[in-house]
């Protein structure tokens, strides 16, 4: 492929996704600044195997090149840490409550859970963490996810279950 079909096509199958490729890479470093430089790293190589892209979710095939360049930047960076899991007991089922109020308090309020809601997830553990901000940040359906990862799709579905679970513990111990 030539260097102008190349950078044609990057622009149009890349440059789309890159909010959404900085939101997965904030999230899984955690802070702004080593996640430009993850993303940077990601786009360097998705634009060397843009010829190799065969179609389909372009935002899954840049998710998962930036998830694995955190990974790599992360293994470079960070000291390893040890994930452990343990079982959750069963959880209520919390609806969330709509605020029908529109008054200054009901939105500083909305603030407030939105930054407890952002400290909650970022506190999740690696594995958990991932899967909720790709279902639910980014929008992933489970099978996308479940390819992402290279795991089953109960994987992901029970990684998001006891992610969420823990998020509503998290943020319910605030009431």
């Amino acid at each position: 492929m030539s260097g102008r079909l190349a950078g044609e096509r990057f622009r149009e199958v890349v440059l789309p996704h890159l909010p959404d490729a900085l939101s997965l890479a904030r999230w899984l470093t955690g802070n702004a600044h080593d996640a430009e430089d993850v993303v940077q790293e990601a786009c360097l190589k998705a634009h060397a195997g843009i010829g190799t892209y065969a179609g389909g979710n372009a935002r899954a095939w840049l998710l998962t090149i930036v998830r694995h360049a955190a990974y790599t930047w992360l293994a470079k960076n960070r000291p390893r840490n040890l994930v452990a899991v343990g079982g959750l007991s069963d959880l209520d089922e919390l609806a969330p409550q709509p605020d029908a109020a529109n008054t200054p308090e009901a939105a500083l309020l909305e603030k407030a859970d939105a930054n407890a809601l952002q400290v909650a997830i970022a506190a999740l553990p690696l594995a958990f963490r991932e899967v909720v901000v790709l279902r639910d940040v980014n929008g992933l359906g489970y099978r996308e996810i479940a390819q992402m990862l290279d795991v089953p799709i109960g994987t992901v579905m029970s990684r998001l279950a006891r992610g969420r679970g823990t998020l509503i513990l998290e943020l319910g111990k605030g009431q």
